[in-house]
């Protein structure tokens, strides 16, 4: 199978070159590499990884746990590491609850029964080396979300490291943090978060009363000092008061001094989607951001400098389907959202702006086709749309309604859970990890039956087999003189998908729907740079039982599974560190232990907190 994708992306070069040659290199259409990196790399000596696998659990004590390979092989000589626990939500590290959630004041926010909330819903969690000191930040993906920094205690003779203190990072003058999901570490050392799942601004503005708010928007008023947002004394007009949709939904960018002390951006001029991570490339320019959903788009911002998330142009990515065999192949074009800076749109959002201040809409005719003078767009915000923008309005429109904004301009807005984004710069590849094979890239069904909701009014650039199991993807990148960076996707191409199986009642495997020796709803990647190998982390319910992490070799295409998860557990953000005073560590989160599925099988309260710690530690790895 990797020789068949080899030909096909070695054929799929050679044909876009000579098609642009063809075209006279129509602006914006990606550029070429001269030679097929991976036979480059194949001749290249490499150093070799491999970790003990991790068997299935199949008995309830081995559901119960967190069990991680509990040695590694680097170039022949075998190291012991094994998963290691750094803090759990609602631990006191010296004084301070790692996990309470404070609001807009700094007060503790609680829960409809009075109780404190402490989220264990942990995501991703960094390590920031800083002077003689290590920082770390987790995420709480939640409403409110709230981040963590932590200094941590390395002992540099073990690598094992340990809580020292912990705080709250303020997020007041951003109106707040909104469910911070995965991120990245940048090329200069910054923390970069992200805020999933925006609110809907034309809902919130066209809501006639609070019974037309999402409840999963509601929570989000306790960081406003409104104790029960679902109590009938609050208004709509309460809500509006003090929500401002507009300001959720953007990478966000934490600076750390050696002191602790932190200086916190949300990069407006990215542009506003369900982030699930900004990955900044080594040029410290081109950012890929993924768009966590259904029917969302695929995004690259490359800044006017590097190492300055400020300013920059955006584009979005246009699927050009050519097979649809093992998740799918297919050429990617870019499409221009414009030049924008944080500035401008700050201004934008603190003036109050409103859907309708942007946009005119429309109903779509009976016939699916749009009025004259409207876009027909399909996209996770509303389905289905007419949409035209306001003039003068376009810079605001693609950086406050970024996939709205994109779909107009002809870009795919079909992906479905996209999830993790990381880098192979041996052979150059960009990988991003695609939940679900479903809905949108379906064509025209919904979990292989028919059903035209995901491709009703939109260009069904996606047409692949359906597979709940998902699929990581690679995207070969090279340097692109109209786009004006070095790393610009030209395809994006099946590398390992998920097996849908069904087990007999009488299995052990019986409450897994996908292959338990293939993955399953691939979330969160990071890369062992020099070492072929790719980190998988999932984040499944049905798919598996119990969540994993695997190593995925990418010469050999061998899968190994080195951790999994308790019942009802996410594994959140799996990162890669490769020399942190002598040591490399792959930190790893297991977020909500039975809180996704398996609820019942909670025997006491504490095991439901969720973990931050890491695989490790292994000896530096540069």
């Amino acid at each position: 199978m990797a020789m068949v994708r080899r030909l096909l992306r070695t054929k799929f070069r050679f044909s876009l070159t000579l098609c642009l040659i063809a075209a006279g290199m129509l602006a914006f259409t990606v550029g070429c590499s001269d030679s097929d990196d991976d036979d480059d790399f194949a001749s290249a000596e490499v150093d070799t990884l491999s970790f003990e696998p991790v068997a299935v659990p199949v008995t309830d004590a081995e559901k119960r746990e967190v069990n991680a390979s509990p040695t590694v092989e680097i170039n022949g000589k075998t190291h012991p590491i094994g998963f290691h626990t750094l803090m759990r939500s609602g631990d006191n590290i010296n004084g301070t609850t790692f996990g309470l959630i404070l609001d807009e004041n700094g007060t503790p926010v609680m829960e409809r029964d009075g109780s404190l909330f402490i989220s264990s819903d942990n995501d991703f969690s960094s390590l920031l080396p800083r002077g003689r000191k290590i920082y770390n930040i987790t995420h709480f993906e939640s409403r409110p979300g709230g981040m963590y920094l932590t200094e941590l205690n390395q002992d540099t003779t073990t690598g094992m490291m340990t809580p020292v203190s912990t705080r709250s990072i303020d997020f007041s003058d951003w109106g707040g943090i909104w469910v911070p999901c995965a991120g990245s570490v940048t090329p200069w050392g910054n923390h970069l978060g992200s805020e999933e799942y925006p609110p809907d601004a034309r809902v919130h503005e066209e809501a006639g009363s609070m019974d037309d708010i999402e409840d999963y928007d509601k929570p989000m008023l306790r960081y406003f000092g409104i104790s029960d947002p679902f109590a009938d004394s609050v208004t709509v007009d309460d809500f509006r008061a003090v929500f401002n949709a507009y300001r959720y939904g953007y990478p966000v960018e934490i600076a750390v001094d050696e002191a602790g002390g932190t200086t916190v951006n949300k990069r407006y001029a990215c542009g506003r989607v369900a982030v699930e991570l900004a990955y900044v490339m080594p040029d410290s320019r081109t950012v890929y951001i993924s768009d966590d959903g259904t029917n969302v788009g695929l995004f690259m911002f490359v800044a006017d400098t590097a190492g300055d998330l400020s300013a920059g142009n955006l584009f979005a990515a246009q699927w050009n389907q050519i097979d649809t065999a093992n998740g799918g192949f297919a050429n990617i074009v870019w499409i221009p959202l414009g030049h924008a800076t944080q500035a401008e749109i700050q201004t934008a959002i603190d003036s109050g702006l409103q859907f309708s201040d942007i946009f005119e809409t429309a109903e779509p005719n009976e016939d699916g086709t749009c009025p004259a003078g409207f876009v027909s767009v399909n996209t996770e915000d509303s389905g289905h749309e007419c949409l035209r923008v306001k003039p003068g309005m376009e810079k605001i429109a693609s950086r406050l309604e970024t996939r709205r904004y994109a779909a107009m301009l002809g870009a795919t807005t079909e992906f479905r859970k996209e999830e993790g984004i990381t880098y192979d710069p041996d052979n150059q590849i960009l990988y991003v990890a695609m939940s679900e094979v479903a809905r949108g890239m379906e064509d025209s069904m919904k979990n292989g039956a028919e059903n035209d909701k995901y491709d009703k009014g939109g260009p069904n650039h996606v047409a692949l087999p359906y597979n709940l199991c998902g699929c990581v993807y690679g995207m070969d990148v090279g340097p692109d003189s109209d786009i004006g960076s070095d790393y610009v996707a030209i395809n994006m191409f099946g590398v390992v998908c998920g097996t849908m199986t069904e087990y007999p009642d009488d299995s052990p495997y019986a409450n897994n729907s996908c292959d338990v020796e293939g993955i399953a709803n691939p979330d969160n990647l990071t890369f062992i740079d020099g070492y072929k190998t790719l980190i998988i982390g999932e984040d499944t319910g049905s798919g598996h039982q119990n969540d994993a992490i695997w190593s995925f070799n990418t010469e050999t295409e061998e899968l190994t599974r080195i951790e999994t998860t308790p019942y009802g557990s996410e594994t959140t953000s799996p990162y890669y560190y490769p020399a942190i005073n002598g040591w490399a560590y792959i930190m790893s989160v297991v977020q909500h232990p039975y809180g996704e599925s398996d609820r019942d099988k909670l025997a006491d309260a504490s095991e439901a907190a969720a973990y931050v710690g890491f695989i490790g530690p292994m000896p530096a790895m540069e």
